[in-house]
């Protein structure tokens, strides 16, 4: 049982029903670590600009970005968005070899070349940051990536890890039922 108490779709008001409709109309259902975000109104409202922010992104790819999603959450354990993201990476055509495979090794997705690399380059950095170096990005920006966008790429799977220890710290239920 969690331990705080999230705002319910039936008492949603202002942003926290805008955000909850836009999800149900988008995803078919509301993702948890947003539910409990609505706890916060300012910091769902946060949330939400960061999620429509990358969702016009204009060269990080949906595709790019679940498969970041996917392997930062599964890195950090963090249940709801590895399955969350799973689902999304299926309708995406990848089945489940293609994923297990991709996810001993980054460079075996079905992205493009490029997007390949930058994922490579998210994960490896988020692993062992110490580990990037000049010739990483130089080799980014030689596929057509500018800095912008592995900052970009970068905070898109970092940004797993507030909502992966706010899941299990305020004890929000992670089985994740997408349609």
């Amino acid at each position: 049982m969690a331990l705080v108490t999230t705002v319910v779709p039936e008492k949603a008001e202002g942003i926290i029903k805008e955000g909850y409709e836009m999800f149900m109309k988008n995803v078919g259902a509301i993702p948890k670590p947003m539910q409990l975000m609505s706890i916060s109104p300012a910091l769902f409202e946060l949330q939400l600009k960061r999620i429509r922010y990358f969702g016009k992104h204009p060269k990080l790819s949906f595709a790019l970005l679940a498969h970041i999603r996917y392997l930062a959450a599964r890195s950090l354990e963090y249940e709801f968005c590895t399955d969350f993201n799973r689902h999304f990476l299926k309708k995406l055509g990848n089945d489940d070899d293609t994923i297990r495979a991709m996810e001993e090794d980054p460079s075996k997705s079905m992205l493009e070349a490029n997007e390949s690399a930058m994922l490579e380059f998210v994960i490896r950095a988020m692993k062992k940051p110490a580990s990037i170096t000049a010739e990483a990005i130089t080799r980014l920006e030689d596929m057509g990536w500018e800095e912008r966008d592995m900052v970009d790429a970068l905070a898109q799977g970092v940004g797993m890890i507030d909502h992966a220890i706010m899941m299990q710290a305020f004890q929000i239920d992670q089985s994740c039922v997408v349609g």
